[in-house]
């Protein structure tokens, strides 16, 4: 009898489309709250390979704060400011983050990220994002000898090492050459000076014998760096800030 009541009766069938339209606008609003999040002010991710060994191992997981608010300030000069990062932070470096995408692509973009929990995207985002550590600061002296840099910022008169001038403590992995490798490629361990522009960083992998990084592609624009870590968040053994 209650069961035929609620099939016919009309303000049971309204009760019903009440509570479905209540958990399909609640859902509207965590998705919309999880994109606004992981867009404009954190994300999370995964370390998936060994380039920041020995200090960071693959599979952990990190909080990164998200800088893409500021591309939507164009009177705003970012680099007229101080940079949201500095020497010895882990940062996002997105190398893809200039390129123009279709709003709809963007949304549809969203919505796949939301139900896969960021492991999958329509836009191939993940093959141009990398995790470095940032060793140099615009307008920066850089040399590299045995894989260890040395930086003499545009302000000051002599150069430090790498460690020296960060005030986060980090290892880096430096790996064997042979003794006649030739000096010019970055293989080698040894860099010759160069000098940052005003709007251009260097950022490195801690595993030094992997050359994906600033040896390789030269200087990032400060554009390209998407985010900065802010909290390891696993393994658990590890919790805090990275």
């Amino acid at each position: 009898m209650f069961d035929k009541w609620r099939r016919y009766s009309y303000a049971a069938q309204k009760n019903q489309r009440g509570k479905i339209l209540y958990i399909c606008l609640c859902f509207l609003v965590l998705y919309i709250l999880y994109n606004v999040l992981t867009t404009f002010f954190f994300s999370m991710r995964v370390l998936e390979n060994e380039n920041m060994l020995p200090g960071l191992q693959p599979g952990d997981r990190f909080v990164f704060s998200s800088f893409a608010a500021y591309s939507f300030f164009p009177d705003v000069d970012f680099f007229d400011r101080p940079l949201p990062f500095k020497r010895g932070n882990i940062v996002l470096v997105e190398m893809g983050r200039d390129e123009k995408r279709s709003f709809p692509l963007l949304i549809l973009d969203g919505f796949v990220r939301f139900f896969t929990a960021q492991r999958l995207s329509l836009l191939g985002m993940e093959d141009q994002v990398y995790v470095k550590r940032v060793i140099g600061l615009p307008g920066d002296e850089l040399t590299m000898t045995n894989f260890v840099f040395r930086v003499k910022p545009a302000a000051d008169p002599y150069s430090l090492t790498e460690f020296e001038l960060s005030d986060i403590l980090y290892e880096i992995t430096i790996p064997h050459v042979p003794a006649l490798w030739d000096d010019s490629i970055p293989f080698s361990g040894n860099m010759d000076r160069i000098v940052l522009g005003e709007n251009e960083c260097f950022v490195v992998s801690d595993d030094r014998s992997n050359t994906n990084d600033s040896r390789t592609w030269g200087p990032v624009s400060v554009n390209l760096i998407a985010g900065k870590a802010l909290f390891h968040c696993w393994p658990l053994t590890r919790l805090g800030t990275p």
